[in-house]
Formats: C-alpha cells, structure tokens, sequence
C-alpha cells in the first residue's frame, strides 16, 4: 500500500481521520506503523498530501491530515475490454486503476463464456475493492468509471460511433494489420478481446463503427498481459 486511501466516512473532523479494518492491520503489520510516523495519503475521489500518525491501537488508527496535492493525471483512455476470466479479471482491473485507465468498458463476446458474467467479481464492492488496491499501489485517489454492456451488437452499431467520436480507436487482434502505435497523445479507445480473441464478425463490426486492427507482432498473448503491453505502448 503505497497510499493510504480515506472515505468521507473516515474524517471526524476535517483534518483528522479514524480509521479500522483492513487499513488498520495494513499499518500494524506490513508498515509495522508507530505514533508520529507520516505516511502517504489520499482522499478518495480528491486530493493527496501526508497524514501524521497520533494514535495507533489494535482497535484504531488516529491521524491528522493535510491534502494538498491534485492526484496524478488519467490517460486519455477507453478501454473496451471483452469479459475476461474472472480470476483474470481481478488482476486486470487492479492494472488498469495503477496505469491511470480512465474508462473500462466491459463487453461481451463470442467467446466470452456465460458464466463469467455470473462471478461475484462484478459485484460493484468486489469491483471497487479491485481498483481500489490498484490506486493505492500508483498512489491515486480517482477510480475508473465502470460500464458494463452484455450486448455485443446493440451497443456496438447504436452507441459506440458516439462514443469513440473524435478519438483515435483501435481493436487489438493478430493479423496482418499495421503495429499499435506508440506515444500517443489524443484521446484513445482500445477494444481488446478475450481469450482466442474476437471472432472475424466482431472486428468487422468494430470496423463499422469507426475502429482501425492493430497488432503487436506475432506472439499470441494472454489478456491481462495484452492490456498491460498495449497500454504502455500506447502511452
């Protein structure tokens, strides 16, 4: 945890926070946290500065704090990302909130299985526990927004030409298609599929709605190492 995370719920007044659960044992046992210690903090959704420890116990934690600094800046980002294993998904949403993804569309697939829409990883606690530790690890308070679009067809013809208006969009997918470009700086939607990748209906559709096939060689990827890869060739 390289940025200890406060809710609105935390402050008791306005410099000062209690906090319990899982942050509480985070400073007891990986910080190993004592009295007067000044630690990274971050109000969610707000500013950054540090926090001065006054009071630790097994039962709470006191601090004072002092937010003062904007959070780091999101990439000009849309990532249209086809369900992934759920297992995988969890990794993914916590790479994505450290890279500074702004945007995460979830889209479903051909191949994307029925029962990956029925994990209890969708639940919105279980997304924003997800992000959350990927925003405390690149210390960030600003957690991506969340779509989730189960119809492939309807979302593609009737809302994303919208959507992607004036920005640069790309679908991932192997083939003789030129190379994912680098250092990008306009806005940018990305579409990668899942595993086995889009069928050949999907990427004409993606086409159709104003999307252009790149590729990144001729190596075949897992998903959560494609976004990672794409992301940080592209920004």
């Amino acid at each position: 945890m390289n940025l200890l995370l406060l809710r609105d719920e935390d402050f008791i007044s306005a410099d000062l926070v209690l906090l319990r659960g899982r942050r509480l044992q985070h400073l007891l046992q990986v910080h190993q946290a004592a009295v007067g210690d000044s630690l990274k903090v971050g109000q969610l959704g707000g500013m950054m500065g540090r926090g001065e420890l006054l009071a630790l116990s097994a039962e709470h934690a006191e601090l004072s704090v002092q937010l003062d600094q904007p959070p780091p800046a999101k990439l000009l980002l849309t990532l249209l990302l086809a369900m992934p294993r759920p297992k995988m998904f969890r990794r993914i949403l916590q790479h994505c909130a450290t890279l500074g993804v702004a945007e995460i569309i979830l889209l479903n697939s051909f191949r994307v299985e029925k029962s990956f829409w029925q994990t209890p990883f969708l639940q919105p606690e279980q997304i924003e526990e997800n992000l959350l530790l990927g925003l405390e690890q690149a210390r960030d308070t600003v957690l991506p927004r969340i779509q989730i679009e189960k119809r492939f067809k309807p979302f593609v013809e009737d809302r994303l030409p919208a959507l992607i208006a004036e920005r640069l969009a790309l679908v991932a997918h192997p083939g003789d298609y030129p190379a994912c470009p680098r250092a990008v700086t306009q806005p940018t939607a990305l579409a990668i599929g899942p595993e086995g990748g889009w069928i050949p209906y999907e990427v004409d559709k993606l086409v159709e709605a104003g999307f252009q096939p790149v590729q990144l060689g001729a190596r075949i990827l897992r998903v959560e190492t494609a976004v990672t890869a794409l992301i940080g060739r592209l920004f």
